[in-house]
């Protein structure tokens, strides 16, 4: 796909990856509307597209509320004409181990709260967003892309049973739909990140940030620059669909 005045949207657009991701698709001419919980960051990012000499809008939404993803699709495809592109990029974590005992006694449980939180935002939030996407795109008759950021944790991760069942079931998810979509022209795939230089990671203790980094073979965490250029390659390369890109630096073999 040509993404020259191609309308893509973004979840999580505000900032982080999606940020990213809005920046390195603006440059190559992309429409870019972007969805957050935050009009703070969310303008920082239009402005930055602005400057990238491309247009962006920003809307407000709950990816997770059915009604407000539906009322901001259809908002995005009546103030840019049409929807050519999705980025599931939106996410939470809600870390803790399944089970925690000590001395053969349980003393805490991954709450219900934290399971369902990150399961409405990171797997709920993806299907609402991408059922809209996909109705808009056949509707109007656009051979679009859906692309759902998984994780590396997809694989399975300790203290993360929330996070990676959801990055788990946003991959197989992309592949279930690249199989449905695809009579529409419409090509759906994943990428899964490793570890990225984030806010989240910004935040670790320098030791724990050096043990990560020991056993990527890459010796580094990813750059944000690194995820948004698989996105990138999956958007403009019209016989990918159906496939997870593994950016990991190698981690995950």
């Amino acid at each position: 796909m040509e993404l020259k005045d191609k309308v893509v949207v973004i979840t999580g657009g505000g900032q982080g990856l999606g940020r990213q991701m809005a920046l390195r698709l603006a440059a190559k001419g992309a429409k870019l509307a972007l969805i957050d919980l935050n009009q703070e960051k969310l303008d920082e990012t239009v402005a930055l597209v602005a400057e990238a000499g491309s247009e962006a809008r920003s809307y407000i939404a709950n990816v997770a509320d059915e009604a407000q993803v539906e009322s901001t699709f259809a908002q995005i495809a009546d103030n840019f004409g049409r929807i050519d592109g999705l980025v599931n990029n939106a996410g939470i974590t809600r870390d803790g181990l399944f089970i925690k005992a000590k001395e053969g006694k349980v003393v805490q449980k991954m709450s219900l709260e934290h399971w369902q939180q990150v399961i409405d935002v990171n797997l709920t939030g993806v299907f609402l967003c991408a059922r809209e996407a996909a109705a808009h795109m056949i509707e109007g008759n656009t051979q679009g892309v859906i692309i759902n950021i998984s994780s590396i944790s997809r694989s399975g991760n300790m203290g993360q049973t929330n996070y990676t069942a959801a990055k788990a079931g946003v991959a197989n998810m992309a592949v279930t739909w690249a199989k449905e979509l695809s009579r529409y022209g419409i090509r759906v795939a994943a990428v899964a990140p490793g570890f990225i230089e984030t806010d989240m990671t910004a935040g670790m203790k320098p030791e724990a940030l050096e043990k990560v980094c020991s056993v990527i073979p890459m010796k580094r965490l990813g750059l944000p620059d690194e995820i948004a250029h698989s996105v990138e390659y999956i958007m403009e390369n019209d016989y990918f669909t159906g496939r997870v890109i593994e950016c990991d630096g190698g981690l995950r073999i």
